[in-house]
C-alpha cells in the first residue's frame, strides 16, 4: 500500500510538473523595460484572441495617419459566417458598425467578427490607397505581421486578426513578444481608455435597415483589481487560458532640487499563455512583480547588459 501511495505520489507531481511547464508567462515593467519574472517567454505558441490588441492597435493607428474618423461605419463582410467563437452581438454579413464599437466589442467582448469587420475595412482602404488590387484581409494581415517585425517580435506568426485556430493557418507568438505588443498598445492613450471599460453599449446598423443597441462587457476579471487597467483575455482549446494585463502604480517622483524632479512611472505588463488559472496566476504574478520591482527600486534601479534582464519596445509612428 505504501508503495502504491508512493506511485500515486508521483503521478501527481508529475502531473503538477507537466501543467507547469506546460505554461508560459513574463512580468515586466513597461517604461524601464525590466524583466522582473518569467518562465519559457521564448517558447512559440498560439495566443488565441490576445492576438485582438495587434488589430486593434492597427485601426488605430492607420485612422490616425489616415485622419478617418472612428464613427465611420464598417460593414460585415461574407466570410465571416465561416468564422466561429465570440460574436456577442449576432453581426451577419451586411450590418453596420463603427470603427470604434468594433474595436470596443474586439477588445471588450472578444468579439471575432469584429476584428474581422476591422481587418476587411481597414485593408479595403489601404488598397484604394495604394491603387492596388487585392485581398483586404490579406493586406490587414501583412500589416500585423509587419507590426510584430517593427517591434521585434521575431518568434510571432499572426495568420487572422482574430486569434482562432482556422484550418490550413498556423499562428504563434510568445509570452516575450506579446509583452512587447501590449507595451506598444498602451502607450496609445486611446488603446489604453478602451481596454479599461468595463462595459460599453455597441451600436448595430443591421443589414434590413433596423438600429439595435447591445452592451458588451469586459471579459478581464482582474479589471479594478490590483490596480489592473486592462488589457486583453484570450482562450481557445489549443492556446488554453491566456491573458495579458497591465498593473498601474502611481510615478515615483524624486526631487533633484528646487526647480527639477524625476518623474518615474510605473506599470506592469504581464502576460500568461496556456494556464489553469489565468486569473489566479496573474494576481499571483502582479504581487510578486511589484516586489521585485521594490527590491531593484532599492537597489537603485541597476541597468544590466544581459539581453533578457530588459526588452526595448521601440517607438513606432
Amino acid at each position: 500500500m505504501k508503495n502504491l501511495s508512493l506511485l500515486f505520489l508521483g503521478i501527481s507531481l508529475l502531473t503538477t510538473t507537466c501543467l507547469r511547464a506546460a505554461e508560459s508567462y513574463l512580468v515586466m515593467e513597461a517604461h524601464s523595460g525590466r524583466v522582473l519574472l518569467a518562465a519559457d517567454s521564448e517558447t512559440k505558441r498560439p495566443v488565441a484572441s490576445l492576438t485582438k490588441v495587434a488589430t486593434a492597435k492597427i485601426m488605430l493607428d492607420w485612422a490616425k495617419a489616415s485622419q478617418t474618423s472612428l464613427a465611420t461605419l464598417a460593414v460585415v463582410p461574407n466570410n465571416v459566417l465561416a468564422v466561429g467563437g465570440a460574436n456577442p452581438m449576432g453581426l451577419r454579413p451586411g450590418d453596420r458598425i463603427s470603427l470604434r464599437d468594433a474595436a470596443y466589442s474586439a477588445l471588450l467582448g472578444s468579439d471575432n467578427v469584429a476584428a474581422l469587420t476591422l481587418a476587411d475595412h481597414v485593408g479595403r482602404a489601404l488598397l484604394v490607397h495604394r491603387q492596388q488590387q487585392g485581398d483586404p484581409q490579406v493586406t490587414f494581415l501583412a500589416e500585423m505581421n509587419q507590426l510584430a517585425k517593427a517591434l521585434g517580435m521575431e518568434r510571432t506568426r499572426f495568420a487572422n486578426p482574430h486569434g482562432l485556430e482556422m484550418p490550413g493557418q498556423k499562428a504563434y507568438s510568445t509570452a516575450a513578444d506579446m509583452a512587447r505588443l501590449c507595451v506598444y498598445a498602451m502607450r496609445d492613450e486611446g488603446f489604453a481608455f478602451y481596454v479599461k471599460q468595463k462595459s460599453r453599449q455597441i451600436a448595430v446598423s443591421t443589414a434590413d435597415g433596423r438600429q439595435l443597441s447591445y452592451k458588451v462587457g469586459n471579459t478581464n476579471e482582474l479589471l479594478g483589481q490590483q490596480g489592473v487597467t486592462g488589457i486583453k483575455t484570450g482562450l481557445t482549446t489549443a492556446a488554453g487560458q491566456c491573458l495579458a494585463t497591465n498593473a498601474h502604480r502611481s510615478p515615483v517622483v524624486t526631487k533633484i532640487d528646487d526647480t527639477r524632479s524625476i518623474i518615474r512611472k510605473r506599470d506592469l505588463v504581464i502576460v500568461v499563455l496556456g494556464s489553469a488559472d489565468r486569473f489566479g496566476r496573474t494576481r499571483q504574478l502582479i504581487a510578486q512583480g511589484w516586489a521585485g520591482y521594490d527590491q531593484w527600486a532599492a537597489q537603485g534601479y541597476p541597468q544590466s547588459e544581459k539581453k533578457r534582464e530588459f526588452i526595448v519596445v521601440p517607438k513606432l509612428r
